[in-house]
């Protein structure tokens, strides 16, 4: 089953917007700093050298800006409860509401068999409570995996599926691959999949730091020379998905299409977070076949990219045994890694690496991969498939030999993410092209629109008409009709509002300066 993706939100590191999160990574901008006061005092912990009981030789990481920002009454929390939710469950809640913005959904028009699946890792902000109890305060905090998931539900009357899961660093590829089942099997009609992941406790610094997992320097260097452990990132991402073929049939916008995807586990290895390059063969064999499209089609690969010695070798010898089975082709598929600009978001990895992949097909453009100026060592790129990304340039439709017959084919990507105990997720992904010939509805003087917006206060609704304003940059006159009929249905009336009518695009940005 093709599966539509007909909304998409997220924040990153750097990024409150999907629109500034494209900017860093067209720009190669390193979204990586210092752990923010505002967490914890990184000062009482940090000692560089390895090994020392009770510190971390690691400082650094990819951080969302406003964790702590929610608005409680917007969701019909109260404050009191808030207190006590956990970060993630709310900045879930928050991109959950975006995506069904983006799509053009309101709750009430949704409301029914919609599936959510969400992959969550950790649950540190109960650490909180466990030291107020130790200190004689008695307050807890509560951090429950299954709550992230099922408060989006109730929030919005949602009766499909409501699940986390927790596969480690391969939770929202395995969430989005349960949602595309899902949908397949009819349990629910539309689905929403995505991840989240914050780092709000200097236990996980200490535990990764223990193991040696962490980059000594704070650089994520994606298949590149010197990299000694991964950075820590946070992120939150969600897509709202629909049967490509109902999609279509509702006129809905479609970031991109899932093809397939599939998981598996490694099995037992030379050590319980070695991954093994067969089975992560074995998953991205089993996803091109279900998908039905050729590896020379494959144009772009997303990596799960860590950094790591060890990892991107085999992550490399796993890819390059799944295509070796379809072409012998060299040097023709481009590969990258978003961590290399916001540190791995582990839990919400996948999403991350989803929407970077969405956002290249948007704009026809390959992002650099940062850190990778020279390559590892231990891998003979010239003997794969496979050239890693190093500069922003345009992303050419590839033209191959079908039987013979030389044609254009559609933008398609591989995404992987494999999880530390050896879960192993990988998704193909592919542009939509639209073969339609959809006639604008005329806007003009004889024919106006009526553009609407609405807020819960008058503060917000300037908000919103600022965000329209700048949402504009990227419509025409023929959008004009669109984004009216949107702001129409696609978005909840609330107690203040502002109405406008308007007969050119140029006028509602004139109105809304």
């Amino acid at each position: 089953l093709d599966v539509a993706i007909i909304g998409v939100s997220g924040r990153y590191p750097n990024a409150r917007t999907l629109k500034e999160y494209w900017e860093n990574l067209k720009g190669g901008v390193d979204c990586i700093s210092e752990i923010p006061k505002s967490r914890w005092d990184h000062d009482k912990y940090f000692d560089q050298e390895r090994g020392k009981a009770g510190k971390s030789y690691s400082k650094w990481g990819g951080f969302v800006e406003g964790v702590e920002e929610f608005d409680p009454l917007f969701f019909n929390i109260s404050p009191k409860e808030a207190q006590g939710m956990d970060p993630q469950e709310r900045l879930f809640l928050q991109c959950a509401y975006a995506a069904l913005e983006d799509a053009g959904y309101t709750r009430e028009s949704l409301a029914g068999q919609v599936g959510v699946f969400v992959g969550a890792m950790y649950q540190e902000y109960q650490l909180y409570g466990a030291q107020a109890l130790t200190q004689g305060q008695g307050y807890a905090l509560s951090s429950m995996a299954s709550s992230i998931a099922n408060r989006v539900s109730y929030f919005c009357n949602f009766q499909g599926p409501s699940l986390a899961v927790d596969t480690m660093c391969s939770s929202s590829l395995t969430a989005l691959h349960l949602a595309a089942q899902s949908l397949a099997r009819g349990e629910c009609e539309v689905a929403l999949a995505g991840g989240v992941n914050v780092s709000v406790h200097p236990n996980k610094y200490l535990l990764l730091s223990q193991g040696q997992f962490v980059s000594s320097e704070g650089l994520c260097r994606s298949f590149g020379e010197g990299g000694d452990g991964y950075v820590p990132g946070e992120g939150v991402g969600a897509v709202l998905l629909k049967p490509l073929a109902k999609a279509v049939q509702d006129g809905d916008q479609i970031h991109g299409v899932i093809k397939a995807s599939a998981l598996n586990h490694g099995g037992k290895t030379n050590g319980y977070t070695v991954p093994n390059p067969n089975a992560q063969a074995q998953v991205i064999s089993q996803a091109l076949r279900q998908s039905g499209v050729d590896a020379r089609e494959v144009s772009y690969v997303e990596a799960h990219g860590t950094g790591t010695a060890l990892g991107d070798p085999i992550e490399i010898a796993g890819l390059s045994k799944a295509y070796g089975e379809q072409t012998q082709d060299r040097q023709y598929c481009a590969i990258g890694s978003a961590k290399s600009n916001i540190g791995h978001c582990e839990s919400a990895a996948g999403m991350a690496g989803l929407s970077k992949v969405l956002l290249q097909m948007k704009h026809g453009q390959l992002v650099p991969s940062l850190h990778s100026e020279k390559l590892n060592g231990n891998i003979d790129f010239e003997g794969t498939p496979f050239v890693v990304q190093r500069e922003l340039k345009a992303w050419v439709r590839p033209v191959v030999d079908k039987a013979g017959v030389k044609r254009e084919v559609a933008r398609t990507a591989g995404l992987s993410s494999f999880g530390a105990g050896g879960a192993n997720a990988h998704v193909v992904v592919q542009e939509y092209v639209d073969t339609g010939k959809r006639v604008p509805i005329e806007v003009s003087e004889r024919h106006p629109v009526v553009i609407v917006l609405s807020a819960r206060d008058e503060e917000r609704l300037r908000e919103r008409a600022q965000q329209l304003l700048e949402a504009l940059e990227g419509f025409g006159q023929d959008d004009l009709a669109d984004i009216a009929y949107t702001l129409q249905v696609g978005r909840e009336a609330m107690a203040h509002r502002m109405a406008c009518m308007v007969s050119s695009i140029d006028q509602l940005r004139t109105l809304l300066q």
